[in-house]
């Protein structure tokens, strides 16, 4: 069985885009994507320095749009529903899912996660703040201790990995008296995404999400709210889930924790044997070698992996008709 997974902010680096645009019919696709934007996704893509692209105005847009070129490449015109049996996003992520899902058209998904960029931007410059990687401990400890320095837990891993985030002096007591056996890691990012920071971010967004066009999902979608799947929730006219529903999650998930332990193990639960993480790929299938053990993972980071995600996806697929192999 094959999950396809969607990665989130920080996974972005300075000209990831540029071997994709060789690909026949990318560029035309990427402008679809920068006019759904509002920006130049193939400049920031191709050009634009680290700091220009840790903005999180563009850093949102330029991965999800990341995601969704190295999907259609490696389909190449294939349904996701012929190939996808499962699918699941961390954070901005899961807008990306939610095109993999059939739920927002591909333009659409580059269209709204602009939206949600720029609220979140804006909330981050109103006030300071900011997060650190606590890798390591144990976790009811870490917890605690996040709590106890007034912070909060934005995304809780798996794999031994929780991301604090608030106020930066928290964060360096955090830092100065780290839990037992972890390691406080500061994150070169705008704010404290997925708290209460980003609550004008969340009321914002919310206004544009839930009048957004969108239709119930094709296939499997989880939520990284609590790992659940959205038909779940409601089975909606295919039988996983309504757009209402994934609309009204999205908007809420800008000021909720991001459970990827909890979509983790949901995979586990389902059966999932091998996981595909679209571009730019890294850090969730990281997090899956210590999290999902003996499931097979496979990163996509440029055009030179397309061959190993084909063939993945011809030996696990369900949907595809192949499955585990013996």
């Amino acid at each position: 069985m094959l999950a396809v997974v969607c990665p989130g902010q920080g996974s972005q680096t300075p000209g990831m885009l540029s071997p994709w645009l060789e690909l026949p019919g990318t560029a035309d696709l990427l402008d679809t994507f920068s006019a759904a934007a509002g920006t130049d996704l193939a400049q920031h893509g191709t050009t634009s320095d680290a700091d220009t692209i840790r903005d999180t105005a563009v850093a949102q847009p330029l991965i999800v749009a990341s995601s969704l070129l190295a999907l259609r490449a490696i389909l190449d015109g294939r349904p996701t529903t012929e190939v996808v049996d499962v699918t699941a996003g961390h954070s901005v992520g899961e807008l990306s899912a939610a095109a993999v899902s059939g739920a927002l058209d591909d333009a659409g998904a580059v269209g709204l996660v602009s939206h949600r960029a720029r609220a979140m931007a804006e909330a981050a410059a109103a006030a300071p703040s900011g997060m650190s990687a606590v890798v390591g401990g144990d976790p009811d400890e870490v917890l605690a201790a996040i709590e106890a320095a007034g912070l909060f837990p934005a995304n809780v891993n798996g794999g031994g990995q929780v991301v604090a985030a608030g106020d930066p002096e928290r964060l360096a007591a955090l830092a100065a008296d780290a839990p037992a056996r972890a390691r406080v890691i500061p994150l070169q990012v705008a704010g404290a995404f997925h708290t209460p920071f980003m609550e004008s971010a969340r009321m914002a967004f919310e206004r544009v999400a839930t009048g957004w066009l969108a239709t119930d999902p094709r296939l499997p979608l989880l939520s990284d709210a609590d790992g659940a799947s959205y038909d779940t929730l409601a089975p909606g006219a295919h039988g996983y889930g309504t757009a209402t529903d994934v609309l009204a999650r999205l908007a809420a998930q800008v000021t909720a924790p991001v459970r990827w332990d909890l979509c983790q193990a949901t995979l586990a639960e389902r059966g999932v044997t091998a996981i595909l993480e679209l571009a730019p790929g890294g850090v969730l299938t990281g997090l899956a070698k210590r999290a999902l053990k003996g499931v097979e993972a496979v990163a996509v980071k440029s055009p030179d992996d397309i061959e190993a995600a084909r063939d993945l996806i011809a030996r696990h697929s369900v949907a595809a008709g192949a499955g585990a192999p013996a």
